[in-house]
């Protein structure tokens, strides 16, 4: 599996076949590696210049032509690309199992990074959208691959994290020029929704990871100072920016146009089979964000041909305070392949792209991996069971953390969980971080899956009727353990982004409502 820590290399890349550009390739050339007897071809594209900018930006790639692949005997194609301060992969052995099933493969620097210009603008349909769609036009101009159409190649898409990204970006702006999405399936992983969800919720900063998206543009200088400088901002206050200070950037403005959340806002559903793996663990892109993209970016009926998986791995990072677990494993991948996501995936493409019958199963439901390491598949995530807990409160500005029965195992939970209760905080800035746990104690309970999250007012809050999301998790609870509510006042994923006022944070009549499976 695929684990990522808070370095500059902040998202994990699937192998992922992808081919050329718009225009004729610059700087191309070519080699046969004898062994696989793939053709490698590098070439650069000319895209739209940067936003207030004139000159044209090159995005560069590598194409992996498999051995075979002719005029008379066209193959699907597979588009890649890398996660945040990556870049492409140039060696065929990156994409040695989809090569090796006939896949075409083409690679590439995203625009910010590796061999290609200018800045990162994060997915923006009105600056990458150009980039992919002059990716996917000169796919359809290569002679050896396979069309549907005049201008319409049979083409998947690969990759994770930010290399997820590019995917629904694709897909969402070819459907808005097109009237087809063109792709033809989706393979993305450990990707987002909503960016401002994912690293600001409720406004609350996930300081270390604002931190590290900023250090990872470093080196390339991928991202526009301004915004730069509001990320470091974001992470030195503890909330998002809102472009009040001079130099930075409104960050809700900036990431408002870059995910799945804003093309479903402005246009229709994707109706293409998706097989979305998202992290159990992960706690930049928590398992909610790929649920939410099951939900909403692709139809009915595009589920039904889809399949849904989430390992233990992802964006990690050691989860202290309040303490979680370690564990990095895939057994839902292995359970439906046989082997790992990419096992899973190439099995998944020939199914979609060449419409063969490889017996694997799962589609149309969720399969979730536990900290156990054992694989839940279930139809539903919603939550259908609910515990009376009463009080659950928390001090504000430091303590630790305190945890609060639920639920008496045996009990198995598969989903995204929610709290109710009553409201009362006398502070400014209220801050309180929540979770599932697991124990035989108060004294031994550790979160699930190592996610919390805020709840935050700015403004005192007195008998206020609120609900609280809590993380998305899959979790067996065995006999002799207890399920509980995990209340902190401090998050080592949002260091320093606490209360800022002494107090309480409390929550009276409370109950929990959990998505219990085989009840």
């Amino acid at each position: 599996m695929k684990t990522l820590v808070a370095t500059a290399l902040l998202a994990a890349s699937l192998v992922v076949p992808t081919t050329a550009a718009a225009a004729t390739p610059s700087a191309t050339t070519s080699a046969t590696t004898s062994a696989a007897a793939v053709t490698t071809t590098d070439g650069c594209l000319t895209s739209v210049p940067d936003p207030g900018t004139t000159a044209p930006v090159e995005i560069c790639y590598t194409l992996f032509r498999p051995a075979g692949a002719t005029a008379r005997h066209r193959v699907p194609m597979v588009m890649h690309s890398h996660g945040w301060a990556g870049q492409r992969e140039t060696d065929p052995a990156a994409f040695e199992k989809l090569l090796a099933h006939g896949y075409a493969v083409i690679s590439f620097d995203q625009r910010g990074f590796g061999e290609s210009g200018g800045h990162a603008y994060v997915e923006n349909p009105r600056v990458e959208g150009h980039d992919v769609r002059r990716l996917v036009a000169l796919v359809a101009r290569l002679p050896w691959v396979q069309l549907d159409g005049p201008g319409d190649p049979r083409m998947a898409a690969i990759g994770g994290s930010y290399g997820g990204g590019y995917q629904f970006l694709t897909a969402f702006e070819e459907l808005r020029a097109k009237g087809t999405p063109v792709l033809d399936a989706l393979a993305p992983e450990i990707t987002w929704n909503d960016l401002s969800d994912s690293i600001a919720p409720e406004g609350v900063v996930r300081t270390e990871w604002a931190l590290a998206l900023s250090a990872g543009a470093v080196p390339s200088d991928a991202l526009p100072p301004n915004v730069y400088q509001a990320l470091v901002e974001g992470a030195a206050t503890g909330t998002w920016p809102d472009g009040s200070i001079p130099g930075t950037e409104d960050m809700a403005s900036f990431f408002r146009r870059n995910g799945p959340k804003w093309q479903l806002a402005h246009g229709p559903r994707l109706d293409i089979p998706v097989l979305l793996g998202q992290g159990t663990t992960d706690t930049l892109f928590p398992l909610q964000q790929g649920l939410a993209n099951w939900h909403t970016a692709i139809t009915a009926r595009a589920r039904r041909h889809s399949i849904f998986v989430a390992y233990n791995g992802g964006h990690t990072l050691p989860a202290v305070l309040p303490s979680g677990v370690t564990v990095d494993s895939d057994p839902c991948s292995e359970r439906l392949a046989g082997g790992d996501f990419t096992d899973l995936t190439v099995r998944f493409l020939d199914e979609q792209l060449r419409g063969r019958d490889t017996g694997l199963r799962g589609y149309g439901r969720y399969h979730l991996a536990t900290p156990d390491s054992t694989c839940t598949t279930v139809g539903s995530v919603r939550a259908d069971t609910t515990y009376d807990v009463g009080t659950v409160a928390t001090p504000e500005t430091g303590g630790a953390p305190l945890a609060y029965a639920v639920a008496q195992g045996p009990v198995r939970v598969a989903g995204t969980p929610y709290l109710t209760g009553t409201l009362t905080a006398l502070g400014v800035n209220n801050r309180a971080f929540y979770g599932l746990a697991v124990g035989t104690s108060p004294a031994d309970a550790h979160l699930v899956q190592n996610n919390v999250l805020p709840l935050s007012t700015t403004a005192p809050v007195v008998g206020e009727r609120r609900r609280v999301d809590l993380p998305s998790v899959a979790v067996d609870v065995p006999a002799g353990q207890t399920l509980y509510v995990l209340a902190s006042p401090v998050s080592d994923t949002f260091v320093g982004m606490g209360s800022r006022t002494p107090g309480a944070v409390v929550l009276e009549d409370t109950a929990v409502h959990l998505p219990v499976v085989g009840r």
